[in-house]
């Protein structure tokens, strides 16, 4: 299985598809699948029974989108930026390859 460098809670910005340009905070990574979810980005509509549980009609939530439409937003130029991992004083840190800044 491949390192990921997106992880959840990471600001991203969709780089392709219908929502391209959005950003959002990463909700989730599927890791068997590729994908991840991203508050805001690729909104779809089901129409659920009721149950006991729910009370059903129409909900929205959002679906996985791949993991290579999705890019960290640099931390100075709120654009989209390739990750490096690097080590500083021991530990291992993504650093943002356009600024050079840290990802935290």
């Amino acid at each position: 299985m491949a390192q990921f460098k997106i992880k959840k809670g990471d600001q991203v910005i969709v780089t392709t598809g219908r929502d391209r340009g959005k950003k959002g905070e990463v909700l989730e990574v599927l890791r068997e699948d590729n994908r991840v979810r991203v508050q805001g980005v690729n909104i779809v509509k089901r129409h659920r029974r009721p149950t006991q549980a729910n009370a059903g009609g129409i909900e929205a939530f959002e679906a996985p989108i791949a993991i290579s439409n999705v890019a960290h937003i640099d931390p100075e130029s709120g654009a989209a930026t390739r990750v490096s991992i690097v080590e500083q004083d021991g530990k291992k840190v993504r650093v943002a390859k356009a600024s050079g800044k840290v990802i935290s």
